[in-house]
Parts: C-alpha cells; sequence; structure tokens
C-alpha cells in the first residue's frame, strides 16, 4: 500500500452514531411508508453519520464518468472496438451522451475522467486525465492491472 493510501484511510473518521439514530428516527416521522424509499433511506443516515447531522446539507452536486479501456477486448467479449470509448469521451464532453442529458437536465455539473482511455482526447476544461496506462492488460492472459496501478 503507498504512503499516499495509508494518509488517507488514517483521515477517515467513524461514523456518528448519534447522528445516525437521530437520521433514522426522522424518517420515521415522515409522511411516506417506512422504506419506500429503498435504499435512498440507507444512504440518507449513513450521510447523516458521515457529516455529523441528521439533515446534511450537499452542495455543489457532480456526477463523475470515469472512462477506461480494458485490455480483455482483445478476447473479442465486446459489443464495441476499443476506438468507441475516446468517442465517447468526446460526447461526453459535447454534452450529447445520456448521462450529460441528465446532467444539465437536473443542473448537475459533469466531470469526465480519462482513467486509461486508450486513444488520444484533445484537452477539454471538463476533461480531468489521470491515466495510469493506456488501458488495462487482458486478464486473461495475466494481472489486468499491476498493484501498484490498482
Amino acid at each position: 500500500m503507498t504512503i499516499a493510501l495509508m494518509d488517507a484511510i488514517t483521515k477517515i473518521q467513524r461514523a456518528d452514531a448519534g447522528a445516525m439514530r437521530r437520521a433514522q428516527a426522522r424518517q420515521r416521522n415522515l409522511t411516506k411508508p417506512p422504506g419506500s424509499l429503498g435504499r435512498l433511506e440507507d444512504v440518507s443516515i449513513q450521510l447523516a453519520g458521515i457529516f455529523q447531522t441528521e439533515r446534511p446539507s450537499i452542495g455543489g452536486k457532480a456526477v463523475i464518468v470515469a472512462a477506461g479501456d480494458h485490455g480483455v477486448v482483445a478476447q473479442g467479449v465486446t459489443g464495441y472496438p476499443q476506438e468507441v470509448t475516446a468517442q465517447m469521451v468526446l460526447n461526453f464532453l459535447a454534452g450529447g451522451a445520456a448521462v450529460s442529458v441528465m446532467s444539465r437536465r437536473l443542473g448537475v455539473r459533469q466531470i469526465i475522467v480519462d482513467a486509461g482511455v486508450v486513444g488520444d482526447i484533445p484537452p477539454h476544461p471538463d476533461l480531468r486525465v489521470v491515466k495510469i496506462g493506456r488501458g488495462t492488460n487482458d486478464m486473461t492472459l495475466g494481472p489486468a492491472m499491476t498493484r501498484e496501478q490498482a
């Protein structure tokens, strides 16, 4: 494990159990059948614990789309050729993908991440390039990534 990862892990705090209990009590008092919001109720309680308040406020909403290619494409297991990944990233950046339309409609910032696209994508203000490689290795022939990459 890298030092940066260990440093991040040590900064993680335990969720505030009191805030979670208060959030759960608040859920029971809302005008809705218990459990009717499914997993969303559990997520809201967990967020209450993380933010240490029963009514957390989440500002600056964003959707992050991470794109990358996988090496197992060489085995013919995908429906599209590898070139489509870079084309999709360009479509995200142009605002033409479904996630882009939904983000725009909901007023949510869209962040596109090149985490390992094989093709080259021109610089764009909404593109974050954090390539750890140009795609992964073919997992049928060995590990897809090194431990350091993962």
